[in-house]
């Protein structure tokens, strides 16, 4: 086994049944900013381990263990995630089986050629079976914020001046709200891979029912795709041009990036790992802010509410 592997790592492999083949080679994945993530090679196949950090970090996160599992499950059974292969809480680890393809970076996800490929894997998703609980981001930023103020954590200056920015787009995406459907809900660039015949979704902590266009809108500031690519994708995901939606996943850019401001600011105050959170949640609060006081917003909001 790989020696710069963490010995508490190879001892929770060492305990999984389905890890358990020898010779074992495993190796440390890049990325996994609330997990360190490990590939398994055995005789039985390559696995991929994914360790997580003790509950009180998930709570403190809005990550439900037991909900990244179930709906790990639903989505590989709907051909767009990888084989859950065990599952066992008592050792804070989730075994998958390893996709073997790319991984895509922000340029692949920016590519106009990708798209019409993401967007049916989302299509895919959204009709899968519901999913195990609900992630709406207004709820979640809500119980962020909280819990940055009970930790005495500090916060990009100016961000609560856009509290009420924030309350007329949650207003304003409520006039036309239509059925939540199984989202993923944290789809940045790495968390895509393609096999070269299709595009699959991994890392499901946050995954739970959602408003497609929250999907969308969240992509599209994850890669910092532009206003012309964000609606190809709306696009090619509906079919047809549908400009209440386009609007609706631009609005919904500016909530997630709001909202997931406060992971960074969470993170920063009490992630142990050597990365730096503040500048991750303040590039996403420049934007937020950016749009949400932007000449445009208030004629943003309107579309949203008017539709299609």
């Amino acid at each position: 086994m790989a020696s710069s592997v963490a010995a508490d790592a190879l001892d929770v492999i060492a305990r999984v049944p389905s890890l358990a083949g020898r010779p074992r080679v495993v190796t440390e994945l890049p990325g996994g900013l609330t997990n360190r993530n490990y590939k398994v090679t055995t005789p039985d196949g390559a696995f991929v381990a994914r360790l997580w950090a003790p509950p009180a970090s998930s709570r403190l996160l809005a990550i439900d263990r037991d909900h990244e599992y179930r709906n790990s499950v639903i989505a590989a059974a709907a051909g767009v995630g990888a084989p859950v292969v065990e599952y066992r809480p008592q050792d804070r680890v989730l075994v998958l089986g390893f996709l073997d393809g790319a991984t895509y970076a922000r340029e692949d996800v920016q590519d106009p050629g990708n798209l019409p490929r993401i967007a049916a894997v989302l299509r895919r998703l959204h009709r899968a079976p519901r999913f195990a609980g609900d992630f709406d981001m207004f709820d979640v930023q809500r119980r962020y914020r909280n819990a940055a103020r009970q930790a005495g954590a500090a916060v990009p200056a100016g961000y609560d001046d856009l509290a009420p920015a924030f309350a007329a787009a949650r207003a304003a995406l409520a006039v036309r709200a239509g059925p939540t459907v199984p989202c993923h809900n944290d789809l940045l660039a790495a968390n895509f891979i393609d096999t070269g015949e299709r595009v699959f979704l991994i890392d499901y902590e946050y995954a739970g029912n959602n408003d497609p266009c929250f999907e969308l809108g969240n992509i599209a500031g994850e890669s910092a795709l532009s206003g012309e690519t964000l609606a190809a994708l709306v696009t090619a995901y509906y079919g047809r041009v549908r400009r209440g939606q386009i609007a609706r996943a631009r609005l919904f850019t500016l909530v997630a990036q709001y909202g997931w401001t406060l992971w960074g600011v969470l993170q920063h105050a009490s992630s142990p790992l050597e990365f730096d959170f503040w500048s991750w949640g303040m590039e996403r609060f420049e934007a937020a802010a950016a749009g949400l006081t932007s000449s445009g917003f208030a004629q943003l909001l309107t579309d949203v509410a008017e539709g299609d």
